[in-house]
């Protein structure tokens, strides 16, 4: 197992055999998102990928609601808390090709790579995920909801698309997609299940042991069925196109920023 460092806005645990357990923790905040918080989700991500002691990753969060988002208040730019994962250069650029490469790098990179990671990842949510929240729920495998979560994507107000990650279509269906989008309204929890987006919902109090529960239900399971397992189901999406969708309404994010 790679040693943990000490993350600040994050938590790393082992909460069950062979089960490993990530958690936002800035519940002051909402959860909400800075570079910070990506870089530690990413690095406490791929400390367990790295332990074959691990079978299944738990996302979990602190306090009343999952993620507020985006933080708008956020000043840190990249490239300052280390050097990029991915690779994207330019982004010291202004205007839109310096924010593009950002984008590229910590919002569309970030969650194409925690997708294709190749054991089964479980998100817990509560409350409210709202646009960018929806980025730390939808590139993973299983979401286990409480009966008060809300799943909203509001920025068509702002002028733009939807958030960066766009598979909206697929995790709810066209129709329902272009009215969460057009009204900014948020989908419930019961809803989210009956479209096929969530996996289970329960109540409030149950989320944590729930989630754990069918955690160590799967890390049981071996890891190369799991793997292979999770790349057929996978490749199952690319199959219908996801990949080349999810880069269209990427680029066209780009122009309503470039826009406003």
């Amino acid at each position: 197992m790679s040693e943990v460092p000490a993350f600040e806005d994050i938590r790393y645990d082992r909460p069950a055999s062979r089960v490993a357990r990530i958690t936002l923790a800035r519940p002051e905040k909402h959860n909400a998102q800075g570079l910070r918080m990506l870089y530690e989700i990413n690095d406490a991500l791929d400390i367990a990928m790295d332990d074959d002691e691990v079978n299944v990753v738990v996302i979990a969060s602190e306090g009343k609601n999952f993620s507020s988002g985006h933080d708008l208040s956020d000043r840190v730019k990249i490239g300052e808390l280390r050097p990029t994962v991915l690779g994207f250069g330019g982004y010291r650029h202004k205007g839109p090709q310096g924010h593009m490469s950002r984008e590229q790098e910590v919002y569309l990179g970030f969650c194409w790579r925690w997708r294709n990671l190749p054991k089964p990842i479980i998100v817990a949510v509560q409350g409210k995920a709202i646009a960018g929240g929806l980025m730390l729920i939808w590139p993973f495998d299983l979401i286990i909801a409480s009966d008060d979560a809300e799943f909203s994507d509001p920025v068509v107000a702002f002028g733009m698309n939807g958030h960066e990650f766009f598979v909206h279509a697929f995790e709810i269906g066209h129709r329902r997609a272009k009215q969460m989008l057009f009204t900014g309204e948020p989908i419930g929890a019961e809803e989210a299940r009956t479209l096929g987006m969530v996996s289970e919902v329960v109540p409030r109090a149950e989320l944590e042991s729930r989630t754990l529960a069918i955690a160590e239900k799967i890390a049981s399971r071996p890891a190369i069925g799991l793997k292979t397992a999770k790349m057929s189901v996978n490749q199952s999406m690319d199959a219908m196109g996801l990949w080349n969708a999810v880069q269209s309404a990427f680029n066209l994010h780009q122009f309503g920023h470039a826009n406003n």
